[in-house]
């Protein structure tokens, strides 16, 4: 069963949507007894770093989150804020993350943007393939996705990062270690190719 964890942030219907479409069986967490049966959890999140850590915090889900992904090796997937939230600690606040990646989040630069909008990184942009990974199957170094944030992944260990995206520099944009995956795109708001991705989670 995939489940996505409800604590108050991210776009939920999109993906229950998504899945349904694929006739794809998903749950909806709301407390931490719904989380102890999912066979894969989705983190997703949207606004500030210290807002949502506060609002997993205060959920009551957080505890069963870590032991499900970290004791029991249940995959699970980060989206945008949701993967930010996995690393170590973020330049927009001063909470600690989740730490599940030797990471740091950090603030574009925006003297290193040549474009006339610089923050956010907002629209559509493309992948560069770093390796070989299953969440990333039938994708091409043309595949586009939508994106929207103003601070990205700064992953310090390069075996973690199956993709990255150029936007001024080149950032992580795509991340995995073990059962634990990170994207900082919106698969719900890229058409057929965020159908594709999450399709391909649900196999993982």
């Amino acid at each position: 069963m995939i489940t996505i964890i409800d604590y108050g942030l991210g776009n939920i219907n999109a993906f229950v949507n998504v899945y349904e479409r694929l006739n794809i069986k998903i749950n909806i967490a709301h407390n931490a007894s719904e989380i102890k049966n999912a066979t894969k959890l989705i983190l997703p999140g949207v606004g500030a770093f210290d807002y949502a850590m506060s609002q997993l915090n205060d959920s009551g889900m957080r505890e069963a989150l870590e032991d499900q992904v970290v004791n029991h090796k249940v995959p699970v997937i980060g989206i945008c804020v949701g993967m930010q939230m996995m690393a170590k600690s973020s330049d927009e606040g001063t909470l600690p993350g989740l730490g599940w990646f030797d990471a740091e989040v950090k603030l574009f630069d925006t003297t290193q943007i040549p474009y006339k909008t610089r923050l956010p990184h907002m629209g559509w942009n493309t992948l560069s393939l770093v390796v070989k990974n299953r969440l990333l199957d039938q994708f091409s170094y043309e595949s586009r996705f939508y994106f929207l944030h103003s601070y990205y992944f700064d992953c310090k260990q390069s075996k973690d990062v199956i993709a990255k995206t150029e936007y001024g520099i080149e950032y992580a944009s795509a991340v995995n270690k073990e059962n634990i995956y990170g994207i900082q795109f919106h698969p719900e708001k890229s058409h057929q190719n965020g159908i594709q991705l999450l399709h391909n989670f649900a196999k993982l």
